[in-house]
């Protein structure tokens, strides 16, 4: 484990233990993360199709800044400094997380109760932690998540993925990922543009989630269409409060930062947990 100092957030590094392969974990800590001790609840980020802790970039520890929580991102497995993943996703794979590696993080980093923070795909796999895990998940935040496949996401896929044949955007992307890269591209396109795939959604899995959510999403997402994070709010059991970012595209936490999250902070405030 390194251990990095900062002002006035502390970062840590490790690597934890899953029955598949050693996932890398970064965990921020803010000065005023003795809140945890006190009830607070650490955030969880679940990074979207592409990503991995890197991917994050600052937002992380402005979020552990601006909230006084303790921030953990991980790299899911075929993914950045993570170990490989070998074949193609099953349809499950989203549900998964939730019920494979969550369980781990927990008994390896120390925590129990979590607010789950999801981007894109990985919004889809917070709302699962949520509902899988009513007693330790306190609130839910999705960002950019997608519900269903849409027509819109097929086509965004689509002009993603011929975007990719230019090596030079092929390279940034291996920048992140390295070897493991064709992997994590065709893990994206090749699973959410299957056939066995199209009817995926979150419809059943929704009505168990009870906590608060928070679903933000950016107003030009070029990803999904405000259907998402509508079903969203209007399918889970517990109190919805929906966020459209003006301007925004599919990442709003890069985009629009500060707006993300001042957002963040009214949802989670109240909550006192």
């Amino acid at each position: 484990m390194t251990v990095t100092e900062h002002t006035p957030v502390q970062v840590t590094e490790s690597f934890v233990d899953h029955p598949q392969g050693r996932l890398f974990v970064r965990s921020w800590d803010s000065e005023a993360g003795a809140q945890e001790a006190a009830g607070h609840a650490p955030i969880l980020l679940l990074h979207d199709s592409l990503g991995c802790v890197e991917l994050w970039r600052g937002f992380p520890a402005a979020l552990a800044q601006a909230l006084g929580r303790r921030v953990i991102a991980y790299d899911r497995l075929g993914f950045g400094r993570s170990a490989p993943r070998r074949g193609a996703l099953e349809p499950t794979f989203v549900e998964e997380e939730a019920r494979t590696v969550l369980p781990v993080l927990q008994r390896e980093l120390g925590f129990r109760r979590f607010v789950a923070f999801g981007h894109s795909v990985g919004g889809g796999m917070a709302v699962h932690c949520a509902a899988l895990h009513p007693d330790d998940c306190v609130a839910l935040v999705t960002e950019s998540a997608q519900a269903f496949v849409e027509e819109r996401t097929r086509a965004g896929i689509l002009e993603a993925k011929a975007g990719f044949r230019d090596p030079a955007q092929f390279a940034r992307l291996a920048r992140y990922h390295g070897g493991k890269a064709r992997w994590v591209l065709d893990a994206w396109t090749e699973t959410w543009l299957a056939p066995a795939f199209a009817a995926w959604s979150l419809d059943a899995v929704l009505p168990q989630v009870r906590c608060p959510l928070l679903a933000m999403h950016g107003e030009h997402d070029e990803f999904g269409s405000l259907r998402h994070p509508e079903t969203l709010a209007r399918l889970a059991a517990g109190a919805a409060r929906v966020e459209i970012i003006a301007g925004a595209f599919h990442v709003p936490h890069r985009e629009q930062e500060a707006l993300v999250l001042r957002h963040v902070r009214d949802f989670l405030s109240p909550l006192r947990a």
